[in-house]
């Protein structure tokens, strides 16, 4: 494994738009190409992936779009729903954007005529992050500015309100723990809200601020990845509520970290997007150095392939897909 291998993505796929957010469905869709969202400032494109990595008949990589739907205001976040299959007769598209007029909208699409709306109001700020319950998908959670972690239902009624200390910047929902929530806040914590009693049963502490984006390791529910200031940090929720390790890797101010779906060890982190470049680092817990550096002209987003040590970033006019090692 080369060291610090600074690296051009080894795809691009040209956009209409600036892309604001990007997101990989983590479902399984019931299709062999990967489903991936991505926002711009005033629509929502849907399309599908295949690469070579997965499927030897592929030259380099397949992208064809599916759908782009017409948003009317700049997109956020963007949240994939279970239910989305492409297997089913007819298919059924359906994902949640938050947008910066602090609304949630639900969009349900059978990808022909039938395109559903519908708007979720109450948050007072912006919203950062939202998330599907991940087994039946018959629930939103979003975190906002306003200092909430809200849970609604698929018609928009609050089923739970969390009141934090700070901006809520990042939400997960595990398919391994159903009935808690991750919820990180800006000021350094990281709590868990047990989804029965509403309680809060858990806090991790980053110990310096601003905590910019958190995620919740697929492959083991014990391991919790942050970036605050200018540095990732990892914790072992059975060992302690502070950091095990932490390393200050983005000079600019870290801004997203993603944890890889196929590895527990494979990370990525984002620098702010700057004023010409993005800075994308993908890290191995076992290895001093970023085993892979990309940029992106200023870049947005970060989301990993489902099954692939791969990972995609949106920018200007463009996305761009690197891939790395195991």
């Amino acid at each position: 494994m080369k060291q610090d291998s600074t690296r051009n993505a080894a795809y691009t796929v040209d956009c209409e738009d600036y892309v604001h957010v990007i997101k990989f469905n983590p479902f399984d869709s019931g299709d062999a190409c990967s489903l991936i969202a991505y926002g711009g400032n005033n629509y929502v494109v849907i399309g599908t992936c295949r690469f070579q990595e997965e499927d030897a008949e592929v030259e380099g990589m397949q992208y064809k779009t599916l759908r782009t739907f017409h948003h009317g205001i700049r997109v956020d976040a963007i949240a994939w729903s279970p239910e989305t299959r492409l297997d089913a007769l007819p298919p059924q598209i359906r994902f949640c954007t938050a947008a910066s007029d602090r609304k949630l909208r639900l969009i349900t699409s059978d990808l022909q005529d039938k395109n559903e709306y519908k708007m979720f109001d109450g948050h007072s700020g912006y919203i950062n992050d939202l998330v599907f319950s991940p087994k039946e998908g018959q629930e939103v959670a979003s975190v906002s500015d306003d200092h909430t972690c809200r849970v609604w239902d698929l018609e928009g009624n609050e089923k739970a309100h969390f009141v934090l200390r700070s901006p809520g910047m990042s939400v997960c929902w595990h398919p391994d723990e159903a009935f808690k929530l991750m919820v990180a806040e800006k000021n350094g914590t990281i709590r868990f809200y047990d989804l029965i009693t509403q309680q809060a049963i858990l806090s991790l502490e980053c110990e310096q601020t601003p905590l910019m984006s958190a995620d919740w390791c697929l492959k083991n529910t014990l391991k919790i990845g942050a970036v605050a200031g200018n540095d990732w940090l990892i914790w072992d929720i059975t060992r302690s509520s502070y950091p095990q390790d932490k390393r200050p890797v983005h000079v600019d101010r870290a801004r997203l970290f993603r944890w890889s779906r196929v590895n527990e060890n494979l990370f990525a982190t984002t620098g702010y997007p700057g004023k010409t470049t993005t800075q994308l680092l993908v890290h191995h817990l076992g290895h001093p150095q970023p085993i892979l550096t990309g940029t992106a002209a200023v870049g947005s987003g970060l989301t990993w392939h489902r099954t692939l040590p791969l990972c995609a970033v949106g920018g200007d006019h463009k996305i761009f897909f690197w891939v790395t090692e195991m």
